[in-house]
């Protein structure tokens, strides 16, 4: 009788087990990053545009990426995970909340998120470059088309 009550626990262990698994799957499905539904630049793009000044592009990486690749040229460097990283974007626009901005990240996922997150708090011409600097579904990302990169890896004030 001791066997077969132990072999029954050992089941409902398992099987809650498995039901805990189960559910941090669910959870962690659902914490994927949304598209960004807003527009959208190739990194052929956003590095024309950036340059001619008709946009301000922003690298959302870290400072150890920016190190790694460099940074675009014509991007400026901010690190997403700033506390104040809304008020420092804000100056870098002027406290204009309609200019345009772009962002890039790594593989374009921060960037998607980070720009919904902006359009949110009243950024009305945010833009995503989802290729990002190393490359994504959307295309080969901005190393790998040969694009200009500054080793500059202070981050903006």
């Amino acid at each position: 009788m001791a066997d077969k009550t132990n072999r029954t626990r050992r089941w409902v262990l398992l099987g809650g087990g498995a039901a805990i698994v189960a559910g941090f799957a669910v959870r962690e499905y659902r914490l994927i990053p949304p598209v960004y539904t807003g527009g959208q630049l190739s990194v052929q793009d956003a590095h024309q545009q950036a340059v001619s000044g008709e946009i301000l592009l922003v690298d959302i990486r870290t400072p150890r990426e920016w190190q790694s690749t460099g940074v675009g040229q014509g991007a400026h460097p901010l690190d997403m995970r700033r506390d104040d990283f809304e008020q420092a974007l804000a100056d870098l626009t002027g406290k204009n909340r309609d200019a345009p901005i772009a962002l890039i990240c790594a593989r374009g996922v921060r960037s998607a998120r980070l720009s919904n997150r902006l359009t949110q708090a009243g950024f009305t011409n945010v833009v995503d470059v989802p290729e990002g600097m190393l490359g994504s579904a959307a295309g080969p990302g901005w190393v790998r088309a040969g694009l200009p990169v500054q080793h500059n890896t202070g981050e903006t004030e």
